[in-house]
């Protein structure tokens, strides 16, 4: 038997955790979990946390360029689209005008510029 690693959470890079988590946190609806101006981690309880790091000279990723590249990006399943959007967008993401997938999904950019889509699949 292989030995196992079960994914416990991901981290962004950004200029201002407490910020980018109030975002996330107001998207998902996870809670703050851990906090410091440092680092911020959210929870939902299911064992797969988000945090924010502070980065110094933090770089955001351009989209859908690779002058700065996206690195990852996140991927948040929604019932409906266009209210999850409209959240988004109201919170403070932007939608870029480059949107792939055929309206199958719908990329945005959080308010530290990492992309991150929506999809109802």
């Amino acid at each position: 038997m292989l030995p196992g690693a079960e994914l416990r959470g991901v981290t962004l890079d950004c200029a201002d955790p407490q910020a980018l988590a109030g975002f996330y946190g107001a998207l998902t609806g996870m809670r703050e979990l851990f906090g410091t101006d440092e680092f911020v981690a959210l929870t939902d309880g299911s064992g797969c946390d988000l945090g924010f790091q502070r980065v110094d000279g933090y770089r955001a990723p351009q989209w859908p360029g690779q002058d700065v590249p996206q690195q990852f990006h996140l991927d948040f399943r929604a019932d409906d689209l266009a209210a999850v959007e409209e959240l988004a967008l109201e919170l403070g993401a932007t939608k870029p005008d480059h949107q792939p997938g055929d309206g199958r999904w719908r990329v945005l950019l959080d308010p530290a510029g990492h992309p991150f889509c929506l999809t109802s699949s």
